[in-house]
């Protein structure tokens, strides 16, 4: 079996594990501290003999371990493993240098998706069009300035004269993510709707929250094995 094969089938166990509601409790329960089977079955009203089984399956998972007392030696703890839940998230992207953000007119999203990344990352970003507008559009500057974030009025470009051999390309619209077809280009899509069509404030904020909730969830999978380059101080 594969490394990345082993990997997805211990995610699954984790997932299965996850998948009862008493066992997710026994989880919860274990995020705040440890306990005692007892204190488990106590704390959730649940038979000890349903406290075992569980524990078992979420042991076998490797989520769960057990320790002997430093007081009582006849008592056991049971401790959370919380590395194991961070093998629920896709392993880190290899080879990324920096990430480029695309949308058609490169006025609006992938203008905002740019300035979100470097902000929360503190990494190299850029963004581009396949049809880039003459400007930003003027939304678009006004809500990134609302949230702390500067845009470059001016400053668009056309995909061709920004990307690098070791960029990541995200398309922040369908038309670019159906336009930009090279199969050897590392590319993710994120389908956030056009606030341009609606040209609205609320509009613009909704992609605006929309593009930094995907940055919160995608950043530390992409972040975790970035190439050594240019980073924001």
């Amino acid at each position: 079996m594969t490394t990345e094969l082993a990997s997805l089938s211990g995610r699954a166990r984790i997932h299965a594990a996850l998948g009862d509601p008493s066992r997710l409790a026994v989880v919860d329960a274990l995020t705040l501290g440890d306990a005692s089977p007892g204190e488990i079955a106590h704390d959730l009203q649940m038979p000890t003999n349903l406290v075992a089984h569980h524990v078992k399956v979420l042991s076998e998972a490797g989520l769960v371990v057990r320790g002997r007392s430093e007081g009582d030696r006849r008592r056991t703890y049971l401790r959370l493993r919380p590395e194991a839940l961070t093998a629920l998230t896709p392993a880190p992207m290899a080879g990324v240098g920096r990430v480029v953000f695309v949308c058609t007119r490169n006025s609006a999203r992938s203008q905002l998706a740019a300035a979100l990344w470097s902000d929360r990352t503190h990494t190299s970003a850029a963004s581009a069009g396949t049809q880039p507008a003459e400007r930003v559009h003027p939304r678009a500057v006004a809500v990134a300035q609302r949230h702390g974030l500067l845009l470059d009025a001016t400053g668009t470009a056309h995909v061709a004269d920004i990307v690098r051999d070791d960029d990541l390309l995200i398309a922040v619209c369908d038309n670019a993510h159906e336009e930009l077809t090279d199969p050897a280009r590392p590319r993710l899509h994120w389908s956030v709707p056009d606030p341009v069509r609606v040209d609205t404030d609320d509009a613009f904020e909704a992609a605006f929250t929309d593009l930094a909730a995907r940055i919160d969830r995608v950043a530390p999978i992409v972040t975790a094995a970035m190439n050594s380059g240019e980073r924001y101080d």
